[in-house]
């Protein structure tokens, strides 16, 4: 018989999650391996958190995921939750600015503008701001383009300052919770620094690759939306995925302190109790922060994460209808960092995901916490919820106290990818390589923040390992 390998994850988030669950399908299939997974809390599943109250379904991580991302799809339907699936309601969203709501305007992809008429009739930029936006179809490519630059500057010198602050950066700032103009271009959005190189204009390399409607799903029907979620609640997939790994192999309440490299290639990890375990392969799915206090210091990157990740909350507020005087009819709105208010982002849950809200009933979820300015997450609930209400009553008239809330906190939980991350990452990767074989780091910290992308990292590590075991065999 061949010799059994084991290996260790580090890390119960969706990463580490993945991680065990396609280990334990080679499992089953013959494969010499077994697996233990570590995680520092009494839970499972990191940031993914529902819950069900009164007919509610409420998100206290992320709600969603996009679509065209197929890895979180494809763990889905292996994990046997297909049936539950749901596409996102398609509708208008808003961009707060200069004290109103604007609707974000027709054809803009991200922000970047497609549809000539959409974008002079709204009133986000003025005449100045429309026609610096329009130089991007005469403006060369930048030099030097394979090199990283930061998004803000990206888009600054593509179309301008006030599309950058009244639309792109509301709009793409919410994804990393960042700073637009540190965050790496490279990591976040490269497929607009591919745009610029294949296209030169922006504007009109964005247009071409929109799909024609006929490939569109849904085209001859209600188009669909472009995001994913669970009817059951995103933590219905935890709890499934737990249910179909080894309880014996899930360790909670351990936390590993270090990991360290010892005779014939194998892996000792050393937990803060004082006691061990060993690895022939570890998966790091725990966050930078937290993983490069596990590894000796001859292995770390300088400078890898030298911003601390940025800490956020969201305020999920249940409402009967009654209490929207003006129910805008749309999915939500963003807001240019120059408004005075302390929201950055407001989802209208029950229009874009209708089956989380019951009959007669209104579920609003609002984001707090800038890079630049996360003191607000730090309050307490009653000052946060207090904060939120009165943004809400002057943007949309709602005066009422929620029936019930929940204030969820995300302290230095979004990686801020700056400027060189790709580069860092690669070095972090090749210095594991060399020095540390077998041992692999994934997640969020590296290659995106979105579910799929943290699924797509485990997937990635599993297959190394999976490799080597078949080749040594």
């Amino acid at each position: 018989m061949p010799k059994r390998q084991h290996v260790v994850i580090i890390g119960g988030g969706i990463t580490g999650l993945t991680a065990a669950f396609y280990l334990q399908q080679e499992k089953e299939k013959g494969l010499p391996v077994t697996y233990t997974l570590i995680e520092a809390s009494s839970r499972l599943g990191g940031k993914i958190k529902t819950i069900h109250r009164e007919g509610f379904v409420i998100e206290r991580g992320p709600d969603s995921y996009l679509g065209r991302k197929k890895s979180m799809t494809r763990l889905i339907e292996q994990a046997g939750l297909a049936d539950k699936l749901v596409n996102n309601e398609t509708g208008q969203a808003y961009v707060m600015s200069g004290g109103a709501l604007h609707r974000i305007p027709e054809g803009a992809v991200m922000g970047v503008p497609t549809k000539v008429g959409p974008f002079i009739k709204t009133k986000l930029f003025s005449p100045a701001g429309k026609a610096r936006a329009a130089l991007d179809l005469v403006l060369p490519r930048r030099e030097e383009a394979d090199t990283d630059i930061s998004v803000g500057h990206f888009f600054r010198r593509r179309l301008g300052d006030q599309v950058v602050e009244n639309l792109i950066e509301p709009l793409l700032s919410g994804i990393y919770a960042g700073d637009i103009d540190r965050l790496s271009l490279q990591s976040t959005f490269p497929q607009f620094q591919d745009v610029e190189k294949k296209s030169r204009s922006l504007i009109l390399g964005m247009k071409q690759n929109i799909p024609k409607p006929s490939d569109r799903p849904g085209a001859y029907g209600k188009k669909k939306g472009q995001f994913l979620t669970l009817s059951s609640g995103l933590e219905s997939l935890v709890e499934r995925i737990e249910e179909q790994l080894e309880p014996e192999s899930i360790w909670k309440n351990k936390k590993v302190s270090g990991v360290a490299r010892e005779e014939a290639g194998r892996y000792r990890i050393d937990l803060e109790d004082g006691t061990n375990t060993h690895a022939d392969a570890v998966i790091l799915a725990s966050p930078y922060s937290v993983t490069k206090h596990l590894l000796p210091e001859q292995l770390r990157v300088d400078g890898f994460h030298a911003t601390p990740s940025t800490s956020v909350a969201t305020v999920a507020m249940a409402f009967p209808a009654s209490a929207l005087k003006t129910d805008i009819n749309g999915t939500g709105f963003v807001i240019s960092r120059k408004e005075p208010t302390t929201i950055t982002a407001c989802t209208w849950t029950h229009r874009k995901w209708p089956h989380t809200t019951p009959e007669g009933m209104v579920l609003l979820r609002c984001y707090v916490g800038r890079a630049n300015n996360q003191d607000i997450v730090f309050e307490s609930d009653e000052m946060i919820l207090k904060t939120v209400l009165k943004d809400l009553n002057i943007i949309m008239d709602i005066a009422a106290e929620p029936e019930f809330y929940y204030v969820s906190r995300w302290i230095q939980s979004m990686p801020q990818y700056e400027v060189n991350h790709k580069q860092q990452w690669e070095r972090l990767q090749a210095n594991l390589s060399e020095h540390f074989p077998g041992v692999y780091a994934a997640g969020a910290s590296y290659e995106g923040v979105g579910l799929p992308d943290c699924v797509a990292s485990a997937e990635k590590a599993v297959m190394h390992i999976v490799k080597n075991l078949r080749s040594a065999h």
